[in-house]
């Protein structure tokens, strides 16, 4: 594909309007709380733009359109029962976390557990952030990149790394949610516009859903290698729950709202915009399966050959903007969350004393640490197939034993300390066991892990009680009234799902 000089004055003045923007909305960033949680000031729209973009990047656009050229509209059962998992989260999660004022969801862990839960959790989350989320994001946009406009693999690593992480080491999460905002409304206005014209590339709408009938179903037999019907019984909640409530990356946005009703309302406005996604980035992929099949080789190149085909001369660099801001938004998210991880439950924990400033400075050197580490790693997921299923795959190692601790920890109060330590330890455990040597499914070994964990923080409640339940902190810095319009919209999110689901079934 050709540049025009359109197309790179599109994509130039893009870029330049991110940084500019995302860098003044945080110059004035001197402490910790400034950096990590943008002075907890987040009103409810900007937070549920920017959790959307950042968790809709490359790694959806490449990975779950090519699932859904290969797969079909099953995939997209990922992004729809986020929508009800987001409202789990903006109705009993959130006000949790908000209460105690934690900066961090590993930093809960230690008042409800104690540090050693702490610390795993943390471990887990920058392990994850790095070799599993940001590899991911880099090597699907370096993979566009190099399908697309024939550049060399590994140099669009770097290129993508070293933009993202510039902006994230100087500014933090306020610089992060402000270019969430721009890129965010990019994405979904280049991916509607995609749409749009795979649907009339296949006859029109009705032509599309008749061709590809077959393969508009989100209910798959009970023996499907990859998401049969069964996953819905437990294991497809569990990456959701996970993601959405205990993922710093995502729910670092909610903890820097500047009341409950902001964070409950920004959650709940991200899970209406969830309800669009598989519109704009599965449909796309059945559609190429439909128009391209032919000359696809590989499944993740069903949307950079939509986007070679389809898009007319002075759309390329918008849509390339778009796509280049999506990485951007994860990638950039992912840095700020390791970095506050790093930072908050690593580093203080062992100099209590330090003084914001060099919080201020150990966050930023540990973003641009990460930023090498993720670019060193990405070139390498060239041979592990499916992005979206590598990184489903890997994640769900560390959900099934984080979920049972906080859930299980939440509702029994009376579990002791060991119990966290060793429910995070057995999860992962479990779950390789029950993929890579029984073959379940991997949302199905999910679930199974998950059941292990909880069994085994019941059995420790029930044989070996804490005398006296932890007392969480009621720090309350941001004002707690709830929403009082959070439930109806909550019940709103819900039924629209089922509608959906009604209709696809």
């Amino acid at each position: 594909m050709e540049f025009t000089p359109i197309d790179i004055a599109a994509f130039g003045g893009f870029l330049v309007l991110v940084i500019g923007v995302s860098l003044y909305a945080s110059r004035k960033e001197e402490t910790s709380e400034d950096y990590f949680l943008a002075g907890r000031s987040l009103p409810w729209w900007l937070i549920g733009v920017s959790l959307v973009a950042s968790n809709i990047s490359s790694e959806h656009f490449v990975g779950m359109a090519g699932d859904g050229f290969r797969i079909g509209l099953a995939i997209a059962c990922f992004e729809w029962v986020a929508a009800i998992a987001l409202v789990i989260v903006a109705l009993y999660l959130l006000p949790l976390f908000l209460r105690c004022g934690i900066y961090t969801l590993p930093e809960f862990l230690e008042y409800r557990y104690g540090p050693t839960a702490r610390s795993i959790m943390a471990f887990y989350m920058m392990l994850g952030y790095v070799a599993i989320g940001m590899a991911g994001v880099l090597y699907a946009g370096a993979l566009t990149l190099e399908s697309v406009y024939g550049m060399d693999l590994t140099q669009a690593v770097w290129l993508i790394g070293i933009l993202a992480g510039a902006y994230t080491v100087y500014g933090g999460l306020k610089a992060v949610v402000w270019s969430d905002l721009i890129q965010g409304l990019a994405l979904l206005g280049g991916g509607a516009f995609v749409l749009v014209l795979a649907v009339e590339a296949s006859g029109g709408l009705g032509a599309f859903l008749e061709s590809n009938a077959d393969r508009m179903h989100l209910i798959l037999p009970s023996d499907d290698p990859t998401l049969p019907w069964t996953i819905y019984l437990l294991g497809i909640w569990i990456p959701n729950l996970g993601y959405w409530g205990l993922n710093q990356f995502i729910t670092q946005r909610a903890l820097a709202a500047r009341s409950l009703r902001d964070g409950q309302m920004g959650v709940l406005f991200a899970a209406f915009l969830k309800l669009l996604m598989p519109f704009l980035i599965v449909f796309p992929g059945i559609a190429a399966y439909d128009l391209y099949a032919d000359r696809i080789g590989t499944p993740d190149q069903a949307f950079p050959i939509l986007m070679t085909e389809l898009l007319p001369v002075g759309f390329r660099g918008i849509m390339f903007a778009a796509l280049f801001g999506a990485v951007m938004s994860s990638l950039d998210s992912m840095l700020n969350s390791a970095s506050t991880i790093f930072t908050i439950d690593l580093y203080r924990k062992r100099y209590p004393d330090a003084e914001p400033k060099k919080l201020l400075r150990v966050g930023r050197i540990a973003t641009m640490v990460f930023v090498v580490v993720g670019c060193l790693i990405a070139p390498m997921l060239v041979d592990m197939g499916g992005v979206y299923q590598y990184m489903q795959w890997f994640w769900n190692i560390i959900w099934p034993g984080v979920l049972a601790t906080f859930l299980v920890g939440i509702l029994v109060p009376m579990a002791p300390p060991k119990a966290g330590t060793w429910a995070l330890l057995i999860g992962p455990a479990v779950y390789l066991v029950l993929n890579l040597v029984f073959d379940f499914a991997y949302l199905n070994a999910a679930a199974g892990a998950f059941l292990v964990s909880a069994g085994s923080i019941l059995l420790a409640a029930r044989f070996a009680p804490m005398k006296e339940a932890r007392v969480l902190p009621n720090a309350q810095a941001v004002p707690m009234d709830p929403h009082p319009l959070a439930k109806p919209v909550g019940v709103v999110v819900i039924a629209l799902t089922l509608a959906i689901y009604a209709y696809f079934w």
